[in-house]
């Protein structure tokens, strides 16, 4: 229910994949661009009114996910499908503790609701990790953050410059990692041995996370810590990242609504709150942008947001986040000059999709701005994967394994390595491939 950002990219992701999906929304419009670009079923109505419910099939859905931009709709219609024979429910809450009060886990719980997400606490703790991370463009974390994903831009300083990908793993055999892909434009590829680093590439590589610091250092990057920042913007996902880093670092944020500046400066009792416009150079100078490690613009308004970003650039910040809405502009990140954007409707989409696949696929991720998802796996016994040596394997055309957890302990495979049944692969595939890589598993 509800095909916005979020809605669309789920309904696009699970139809592919052969499952049966009625989409409910009140717009016409969207509905129309759903059956332009699906194979899907739509409902036009409100899914908050049990008749719209029956008439969708919610008494035999395994699963019904309310993703509209109201709380409080996406509430009701969760509690009618579950009334109404729906087997689990997901929800989505941007203010959850609003709705569920502050245990939400505990509230949920008792609701009946099987998964409850908050767009922009995951957009804030992805903010936050590649604050931590802060020579990454991406951070993801697998195998409970013994593993790392990053992403990497290839300035043109970097060492990598114009050397073949194999020439550089023979030459750092010691350290542990893969190169699982490389965005170069608007282009994804999941590289071999031969393919070239070139200048402006960004890399993603997989690598035990005890390697991350010699990983950053090999790209030519310097992982520095961050000492001062300054928050575009204070709803929402604003609030909830200077929360978590003003223990740490020094924050300013700057609100322009003047009540909502009152009550941040009531909340955040070890950052500083400015009244003020994200595009007023001469606050920003005022306020010591040139003195700034980092900028995040999370405001509500994605040009804003990127045109902050791109001045804070311009005047020195070492590292610039944006948030912005469509996903359309997520490609354009490296090509006009900013560190990392990011969308919640995409994390929010992504952690929907874990608690879906859940099965033989342990987790799930999309990488920002390539066309490709990150898949953790469990090889069953008997499955095709595990009968051969990797090389031996005919593994699918688009897909690369990155790494093995295998009784606790992680490794980064070779040629000759096996996989045994319960083993855990971390996966990067294109879509296209997605269900020739679950066969593998199966």
């Amino acid at each position: 229910m509800g095909v916005g950002e979020v809605g669309f990219h789920l309904a696009r992701l699970l139809s592919v994949e052969g499952n049966d999906i009625v989409v409910i929304d009140r717009d016409a419009d969207r509905l129309a661009r759903v059956r332009e670009g699906l194979d899907v079923m739509t409902i036009q109505g409100n899914g908050a009114k049990s008749s719209v419910l029956r008439e969708a099939g919610v008494a035999n859905a395994d699963m019904m996910i309310a993703v509209t931009s109201l709380d409080t709709v996406n509430f009701t219609a969760c509690m009618l499908a579950g009334s109404l024979g729906a087997k689990k429910k997901i929800v989505r809450l941007d203010e959850p503790e609003e709705v569920l009060g502050d245990d939400v886990a505990k509230k949920a719980q008792e609701l009946g609701f099987d998964l409850v997400i908050s767009p922009d606490v995951l957009a804030a703790r992805e903010i936050v990790r590649l604050i931590r991370r802060s020579a990454a463009t991406d951070v993801l974390e697998f195998a409970d953050g013994r593993i790392q994903i990053l992403g990497l831009k290839l300035d043109m300083d970097s060492p990598l410059i114009n050397k073949k990908l194999k020439d550089v793993t023979n030459a750092y055999s010691e350290l542990p990692f893969r190169a699982v892909a490389i965005s170069r434009g608007i282009r994804t590829i999941i590289p071999t041995g031969e393919d070239v680093f070139r200048r402006g590439d960004q890399i993603f590589v997989i690598s035990k996370s005890e390697a991350v610091p010699e990983m950053i250092k090999l790209s030519g990057k310097e992982s520095v810590r961050f000492e001062n920042i300054m928050i575009l913007g204070g709803k929402g996902i604003g609030l909830r990242v200077a929360e978590e880093l003003q223990d740490d670092v020094s924050i300013k944020l700057i609100e322009s609504s003047k009540g909502e500046a009152m009550k941040l400066a009531n909340v955040l009792d070890k950052a500083m709150v400015i009244r003020g416009e994200g595009k007023d150079l001469d606050l920003l100078a005022a306020e010591g942008i040139m003195d700034m490690d980092a900028y995040i613009a999370v405001t509500k308004d994605e040009e804003d947001n990127i045109i902050s970003c791109l001045m804070a650039k311009h005047l020195g910040v070492k590292k610039t986040i944006a948030h912005v809405e469509k996903l359309d502009y997520i490609p354009l990140a490296n090509t006009i000059g900013i560190d990392a954007l990011v969308n919640k409707k995409l994390s929010a989409a992504n952690e929907i999709l874990k608690f879906v696949r859940k099965g033989q696929i342990v987790s799930v991720a999309t990488l920002h701005g390539v066309d490709a998802e990150v898949i953790e796996m469990v090889a069953q016994k008997g499955s095709a994967v595990t009968k051969k040596p990797l090389r031996d394997l005919k593994f699918p055309e688009g897909a690369i394994i990155g790494c093995v957890i295998h009784n606790g302990m992680v490794t980064i495979p070779v040629g000759s390595s096996r996989i045994l049944p319960q083993d855990r692969v971390v996966v990067f595939t294109l879509p296209t491939a997605l269900r020739d890589v679950e066969k593998f598993f199966s």
